[in-house]
């Protein structure tokens, strides 16, 4: 059993939470951390406080991957209000600017979709969390500054039209990291020839998880009335299954042993160059690796020694 001291349980695994709209990532981060009374958390990329949806916190030794769940695939749902762009590209923004809206029908804005698949260049928004010489752009952007960003290669897999009247259009994307969907329905509505923000934005899914396997901040706080911090832990995801995609490389005790050390091991895997999961000789998972095409694993991100 995890231990308890002043700091709180060195506890691991993942909390995959359905964020609620209207609060930020971090103050759902902190929740989560009081509610299991763990020593060290973190999430995987900030959803704007608008969003809800699917948020993954990474509790103890599994905050170690949680850069690579930022790295992963993401699929969200959004709304789109036609006519009215906002600072922020959202419905928490100020309004500053008003257009007509042109007829269009579901055929021409079904075309206008499919230019958008693909890889492309997006500019990141003003109010982002990137930063400009140290400080959030968000934060200058409150300021009422604007600099210039660099665009960033971006992908977009599949967009799906879920809903469409004249003056507002629901989507889903799937896209990789690094997407502004507030940029992506921005530049949407400039080609239908009018203006737009987001007034609905909902994570489906990012890398193995979806909203099936989420859970409220409400049902986590009902689990730990009970006084049971084991309700609690129910609730959570194994680490090693959070990269479903990344190959198994199962481990001997002396490879184990050597890898624990920080060296590197030869492996014979049909692979070839890939990120890896590693289980030792008891099964145990033991982090995050890097095989190259020669067969030469060097670990990247290992957990607690299990040998």
């Amino acid at each position: 059993m995890a231990r308890r001291n002043k700091k709180g349980r060195d506890i691991t695994g993942i909390v995959v939470v359905d964020k609620p709209s209207g609060h930020s990532s971090n103050h759902v981060l902190q929740q989560v951390k009081r509610l299991f009374d763990a020593r060290k958390a973190g999430h995987t990329g900030s959803l704007d406080p608008l969003a809800s949806g699917v948020l993954p916190i990474c509790l103890g030794e599994a905050t170690k991957i949680s850069g690579y769940l930022l790295d992963a695939d993401k699929e969200y749902a959004v709304t789109c209000r036609l006519g009215i762009t906002t600072d922020s590209g959202d419905a928490d923004g100020e309004i500053i600017d008003e257009q007509s809206v042109p007829e269009f029908d579901e055929t021409q804005l079904q075309q206008i979709l499919t230019g958008f698949i693909g890889e492309q260049d997006q500019v990141p928004p003003m109010f982002s969390a990137l930063k400009y010489q140290g400080q959030p752009l968000y934060k200058l952007a409150r300021q009422g500054k604007e600099v210039e960003r660099k665009a960033r290669r971006i992908t977009i897999y599949g967009i799906e039209l879920l809903d469409c009247s004249q003056d507002s259009f629901t989507l889903s994307v799937r896209c990789s990291k690094g997407t502004y969907i507030r940029t992506l329905v921005e530049d949407i509505s400039h080609k239908l020839g009018t203006g737009g923000h987001v007034t609905m934005l909902r994570r489906t899914r990012v890398a193995g998880y979806a909203l099936s396997d989420a859970v409220s901040l409400e049902q986590l706080a009902e689990s730990r009335e009970t006084g049971q911090l084991d309700a609690l832990d129910e609730q959570l995801e194994a680490a090693e299954n959070a990269l479903p995609d990344w190959p198994v490389i199962n481990l001997d005790e002396s490879a184990s042993r050597t890898l624990s050390y920080g060296q590197s091991i030869q492996v014979e895997q049909d692979y070839e160059r890939a990120n890896v999961r590693l289980f030792d000789q008891n099964e145990k998972f033991m982090g995050l690796g890097e095989m190259s095409p020669d067969g030469v694993v060097k670990p990247k991100r290992l957990f607690v020694a299990a040998v």
